[in-house]
């Protein structure tokens, strides 16, 4: 049996799986094909569920263990909240419209800033802060959340504890059986 990896270890797995789908993307811009908007869906997919994994465990953390961690942690949501409209503007566009590159692009972007602020800054401060045994704990907390998290973005649900650990299942089931009859998100 694998040991658990920390919250840090699955996140940044969860970064470089992104940022993999990102250099397929780039390779296409400007294409207007099927596998554009399926590779499209499937960065949306994983980015929410990363989202919603991050709100309920990461950022609490953050604001129980790191010296400013408020502060770090709304800056991080307010960062969520942005790409998030962006992903719901690009779930309304076909690859052959004339804004669907520009949004990708902006949402590569974003995410890409926001990955870096969390790998250069976040990631080391709740490292020195917290206790390894306690990242390991919201490792697998993580993981588990993003199984029954949604898999579309919802920009008017709560991003903050209790009510996102209480709505995001159910959210998350919803997004599921849409997504099973709609064929969104298989390759």
């Amino acid at each position: 049996m694998a040991t658990q990896e920390d919250v840090i270890e699955v996140l940044v797995t969860d970064h470089r799986e992104v940022e993999q789908l990102f250099g397929e993307l780039e390779q296409m811009i400007g294409s207007i094909g099927e596998q554009a908007k399926t590779l499209a869906e499937k960065v949306v997919i994983e980015l929410v569920r990363h989202s919603i994994a991050e709100e309920q465990y990461l950022y609490p953390a953050v604001r129980e263990h790191v010296p400013g961690g408020d502060k770090l942690a709304d800056q991080e949501i307010s960062e969520h909240a942005d790409a998030e409209r962006t992903m719901k503007r690009l779930e309304g566009l076909e690859p052959g419209e004339r804004e669907f590159w520009p949004t990708m692009e902006l949402l590569m972007s974003q995410i890409r800033n926001h990955v870096r602020e969390e790998e250069n800054d976040l990631f080391p401060r709740l490292r020195q802060a917290c206790p390894p045994e306690q990242l390991t704990e919201l490792g697998g907390k993580v993981e588990a959340a993003k199984k029954l998290a949604p898999t579309r973005p919802h920009p008017l649900a709560p991003d903050t504890p209790p009510a996102d650990k209480l709505l995001a299942p159910g959210t998350g089931l919803v997004d599921r059986i849409r997504d099973a009859i709609t064929g969104r998100g298989r390759s």
